[in-house]
This record gives C-alpha cells, structure tokens and sequence, in this order.
C-alpha cells in the first residue's frame, strides 16, 4: 500500500488450505475519488458521502483529513462536512483532534482484534439468516459477483477486488432481511475500510477470501445456516492471520 499522507487518497479478509505463492496485490494506482455531493439535505448527504468513502477503504489508519479539502472536494462548505465529521466520529470511524480536522483511527493489534471479534459474531449471524431466505435468483447473483471477484483476484487488479468483495460481503448480508442487523454491520464496516486498505496494499498474504466465499454459496445454496456461519467467519480469520502477522512485526519493530 502507497503510505499515508493529508489527502484523500484510494481504498477488506485471513491463510489458505492450499497453498499458493505469497504475494501482495498490486497498489491502487489511482485515488477513490468521493463523489461531490448534490443540494438538499447537504449534511446526510456528506456523511454517506463521507462514510462510504470510510468503508470502500479511500483512507488509511492515521490519516489526518481537512475539514476544508473534504468541503472542496465534495463541493459544499465546512459546516455540513463537520457535522457529517462528528456523526462519524460518535460511530468511531473518525477522532476528532481540533475544529480543522479529523484523523482515522490508527490501526492497532487491540483495534483491529476488537473489531474481529464483532465482525465473527454478526457477520455469522447474518449469514446464517440469508441461508434460510435466499432465493434461487440470489443465489445466482450473488454466484455472478463471485466470478468477478475471482477474475479481478487472478488479474492482481486491487482496486476492483476490493470492490468486489465488499459487494459480495453485502450481499449476503442483505439476505438476512434484517435492516437492523445489516446497519450495524454497515457501521462496523466504517473502521473495517481502512483497515482492509492496509490488507490489500500493504499485507503480503495468499488469502484474498476466494475459497470460503465458495464454500459459503455452497453452504447457501445447502440451506445450511451453520455451515454458512462458519464459511463467514473462517474468512475473516483466515484473512486477519496475514495482518495479525504485518501488525505484530510492526510493533516488535517500534517496541511499541
């Protein structure tokens, strides 16, 4: 991953049964850029500007974001892009260190273990639900978005693999029908982006989620809500044990 500056700049899942050569996907090349946002309600419309820039993984830990260039770069003025700051910053996908700008949260072995663990469980939790109510068409579709993901994976382009996987990851979710459980997930996935920006770009690792996403449309298309639940959180372990790996070497490293 390119290394952390005071602008936007682009865009996350654990070790493999089988082996294959130990790699790093290609950086981003080039910036997400977030989309200026149109009138109305300028505050809502700036914070899910802001928060799903936070969740495709546009920033990286640690980076310190001007309230006056996000106001810029989304066409609106301070005000709307502080309050959208300090929404976020209740959900702790930001901290707020003065009235001019806000930081990503650094990324940490305690932080990123935190989040794991919630993830395991409502992650799980959804789904095992969707195994109960999928349909035959969204078995399709959700079968569809998975071939791109691995078409993207093959050809190391970063950028749409990372896209790709969230969709997929969102996609079962949704099945569960549960709007409340998906929005916490959603709110989870505010401090995962970052992170996943890390995984993608700065990890090496021989896991980018394609063998449990396949063994959880089979456990979907089973109706097997168990079997789902354990494909979901096999990713997320499997993926977490190459960044468990990056962040303790890191921190022997510094001492920290």
């Amino acid at each position: 991953m390119t290394p952390p500056d005071d602008s936007l700049s682009p865009l996350g899942t654990a070790t493999p049964a089988r082996q294959r050569k130990t790699r790093a996907l290609a950086p981003v090349a080039e910036p997400m850029p977030i989309e200026p946002v149109e009138q109305g309600s300028l505050s809502a419309r700036t914070y899910l500007a802001l928060k799903d820039a936070l969740i495709a993984g546009s920033f990286r830990p640690g980076q310190r974001l001007l309230m006056q260039e996000l106001a810029e770069r989304l066409g609106t003025s301070v005000t709307p892009v502080r309050e959208a700051c300090i929404r976020l910053v209740s959900e702790r996908g930001l901290e707020l260190r003065s009235g001019r700008f806000v930081t990503v949260p650094d990324l940490t072995v305690a932080r990123y273990m935190e989040i794991r663990r919630i993830r395991i469980e409502l992650e799980g939790l959804a789904a095992e639900r969707a195994a109960q109510t999928i349909s035959s068409a969204e078995l399709k579709a959700i079968t569809a978005v998975q071939a791109r993901f691995e078409a993207a994976d093959r050809a190391h382009v970063s950028k749409e693999a990372i896209l790709l996987n969230r969709e997929f990851h969102f996609m079962v979710y949704r099945l569960s029908r549960m709007e409340m459980l998906t929005s916490h997930i959603e709110s989870l996935w505010i401090s995962m982006g970052p992170i996943l920006n890390v995984f993608y770009n700065d990890v090496a690792n021989n896991y980018v989620g394609a063998e449990e996403h396949r063994h959880l449309i089979k456990a979907l298309r089973a109706r097997d809500g168990s079997k789902a639940r354990a494909a979901i959180t096999m990713d997320i372990l499997r993926g977490g044990e190459a960044l468990m790996a990056y962040l303790e070497g890191k921190r022997a490293s510094t001492g920290a």
